[in-house]
């Protein structure tokens, strides 16, 4: 069963397929799979193009979480470019100044982008073309501009009272004092020419040249604490990414900073219960579901922070051992009562996702994101670069928090994507944006998939669930809830209720996350492709 008025076609192709919010950028990665490149050439060049067309989720003021699988060499690589809290950013600077929780705009908002430094490793350990050849069809939208898409109309026009706070920002996404409308063009020249910089000096041009000395100038001059040392220390992180099998694939989710543990979670918990038997959307299922959720949540709020700066047993929250325990737990005939309020990272804003495979079985799945929707609000200068807003979305204030802000910490993120392999080879590629929302996303995506046996667009447009709330502080009061998209079976919803949760319908129109989903079937050597009718995007093949 399909979401009520949406539907697509599941998409085929052989030689390459990219899944993207936004039809230019799932374009762009076409054309470069055919001018010779491969997965990863085509998936830095979406990455970019949509920094330009995607501008309220992600830019190169964001962060990126990465994964990677080499045809040649069946290995599964992860890349972290998340950033750090500026030099001079404590706890107790903030609460000096008046402060119970983080700024959520302005330059104290901002932690130092990852996104180019990603851009950057990923150019010069997989790619074979030139930067400059994959950044410049970003370059030349942002140059020329592109047509508003209809979401990101919707967002311009729900944005105006952040965006026109400064006028760096009001002077690029509010031109002639208002919001472009859908099918407008929108241009942002100064972007362009930092792209051309990027393109020319790399990520040195970015955290290390004349163009952070702009931007720092201009952070400081706002009010934040940025020294040019915070961007010229930052690096991506490249690390074996987390994993676990279920039902003969092994799963791979990025590690902390992210979010992603919770998915391999949740998964070694259901994975003891017969699914398959209880059928797609059905009460006893979701049942199961939700419950799981709620335990690994409550373990991310407990203990989960930067493991640079905190020790917590994350090797023990994803075995198999602790998964038995914990699933003892769940009671299949009734819901658990509201686990403890403890403090949490912040969770949802506005992120994008991506995947891209080539016919010879390279894969790429990339999340990155501003955290809110335009991140801080804030365009340095003539720059053209919105930085994010991801430490005033993800860092405490209270005093030996985990999470609680120091310089060159690095907060917990709502960011995380999945890659499976199954008998060694690349399977199934997704992800989501949606904060909270991301990890009980794949949950339902991948036992679509893999216990119900549905095809990508199926599991892409079956009605979802939300267990709300999860781990923002600004929710935590409210009760818990189980939120069900419209097309949720009526049986499934009164099922639900008579094992105790709360069910919130949410309106016909009203919907969680934008799925974009590959599946390789090597067998027949061929890639399936799914977009969410939720969002803008489509599915490109070649």
């Amino acid at each position: 069963m399909s979401i009520t008025g949406l539907s697509r076609h599941l998409v085929y192709g052989q030689r390459g397929m990219i899944c993207s919010n936004s039809p230019l950028a799932a374009s762009v990665g076409i054309n470069v799979l055919k001018d010779g490149g491969n997965a990863f050439d085509a998936a830095l060049a979406v990455a970019a193009t949509e920094t330009v067309t995607i501008i309220p989720s992600c830019g190169v003021g964001g962060d990126s979480f990465v994964l990677l699988h080499e045809a040649a060499t069946g290995k599964v690589t992860g890349v972290n470019s998340s950033g750090i809290a500026p030099s001079g950013a404590t706890g107790e600077y903030y609460r000096s100044q008046g402060y119970a929780t983080m700024p959520l705009e302005g330059p104290h908002s901002i932690s130092v982008p990852g996104e180019v430094a990603a851009w950057e490793m990923i150019h010069q350990n997989f790619c074979t073309l030139p930067l400059a050849q994959l950044l410049a069809p970003a370059e030349n939208y942002a140059r020329e501009g592109f047509p508003v898409p209809p979401g990101i109309g919707r967002n311009l026009a729900n944005g105006v009272s952040k965006l026109s706070q400064f006028p760096s920002t009001a002077s690029v996404l509010l031109p002639n004092g208002r919001p472009p409308n859908e099918g407008d063009i929108l241009v942002n020249a100064g972007l362009a020419r930092t792209l051309q910089r990027i393109a020319a000096g790399g990520a040195d041009a970015f955290y290390r040249g004349e163009l952070t000395r702009e931007m720092v100038a201009a952070l400081r001059s706002a009010g934040g604490l940025f020294t040019e040392d915070d961007f010229a220390g930052h690096y991506a992180e490249v690390y074996d990414p987390l994993s676990t099998m279920y039902r003969g694939h092994t799963v791979y989710q990025t590690r902390p900073p992210s979010q992603g543990f919770l998915l391999l979670e949740m998964l070694n918990m259901v994975e003891g219960f017969d699914l398959a038997s209880l059928g797609p959307n059905s009460a006893e299922s979701i049942h199961l579901m939700a419950e799981a959720k709620k335990i690994a949540y409550s373990d991310r709020n407990r203990l989960a922070g930067d493991p640079k700066f905190v020790e917590w047993p994350l090797d023990q929250l994803i075995s198999k051992d602790y998964a038995a325990r914990r699933r003892s737990e769940i009671d299949p005939t009734r819901a658990a009562s509201e686990l403890p309020a403890i403090e949490p990272v912040k969770a949802g804003g506005d992120t994008t996702y991506f995947c891209v495979a080539d016919g010879d079985g390279n894969c790429v799945s990339w999340i990155h994101s501003l955290s809110n929707a335009f991140g801080s609000g804030f365009i340095a200068g003539d720059t053209g670069v919105l930085f994010n807003n991801r430490a005033g979305r993800g860092f405490s204030l209270e005093e030996n928090h985990p999470n609680e802000i120091e310089p060159g910490k690095r907060t917990m993120h709502t960011l995380n994507c999945y890659l499976t392999t199954k008998d060694g080879q690349p399977a199934i590629v997704g992800g989501t944006p949606g904060g909270d929302f991301q990890p009980q996303s794949g949950l339902q995506i991948l036992t679509n998939l893999i216990d119900y046996g549905m095809d990508p667009q199926e599991a892409v447009e079956a009605p979802r669930w939300w267990s709300f709330p999860g781990t923002d502080p600004e929710s935590l009061d409210t009760p818990m809830e189980l939120r069900v998209e419209a097309g949720m079976p009526e049986a499934a919803i009164q099922g639900l209720e008579k094992l105790g949760h709360k069910i919130a319908r949410r309106r016909p129109g009203t919907h969680d996350g934008k799925v974009q989903l590959i599946l390789l079937d090597r067998e027949r050597g061929i890639l399936k492709g799914a977009s969410d009718p939720r969002g803008d995007g489509h599915a490109a093949a070649w």
